[in-house]
């Protein structure tokens, strides 16, 4: 690491969504490294090392724009992803916690794993236990006990996710749909 400049903290933020995908480390050798290469290299505080972001994943990220903050004590990358940032194969480290153990069970199908074993039988087997786990919480609203429909309301959430794993696509789009309904709508 370079002695000429502590490490600052650097956003890294998709420069078409906005979205923050991940806080990593730099120092003034990471930048000089990402201005030469115009792809994201980071200080790792746990390898002591310089890591070029997706050399081994292939999720490089393309840097858009490089801008301080007003003290000069953070980084702003503005970037152009080529696939999920974070590790466990979300789009972004900030994802809820549960999307980010069903991406990392998709990406890495360990053995054991239900997440795995439900997306191995394909799409519509995914689909099918939205549906059953959408007929269960549509019984336990008008039948069962609040615990009861929490329950279920659960189970359909968690298998929404592993749909949305299925078809190659983050929670974050249905957010971006929701957002979009929101804006279209005329005040109360």
């Amino acid at each position: 690491m370079s002695s000429d400049r502590a490490l600052l903290p650097a956003i890294v933020q998709d420069a078409s969504t906005g979205r923050v995908l991940m806080l990593a480390w730099m120092d003034d050798e990471a930048l000089r490294r990402t201005r030469e290469s115009g792809e994201a290299w980071f200080w790792s505080r746990s390898r002591q090392e310089y890591w070029h972001k997706g050399a081994t994943s292939g999720n490089t990220l393309a840097v858009v724009e490089l801008r301080d903050d007003c003290d000069g004590d953070a980084i702003l990358l503005r970037v152009d992803p080529a696939g999920p940032a974070c590790h466990t194969g979300a789009e972004s480290c900030f994802a809820p916690w549960l999307w980010r153990v069903v991406a990392e069970r998709a990406a890495t199908r360990p053995e054991g794993s239900y997440v795995a074993s439900l997306l191995d039988k394909g799409v519509a087997a995914a689909a099918q236990k939205v549906g059953e786990e959408g007929v269960e919480a549509v019984i336990a609203a008008v039948g069962d006990s609040d615990e009861r429909l929490v329950e279920e309301l659960a189970d359909l959430w968690f298998h929404s996710y592993v749909l949305l794993a299925a078809r190659g696509l983050d929670p974050e789009r249905v957010e971006d749909e929701l957002r979009r309904r929101h804006a279209e709508q005329p005040p109360a």
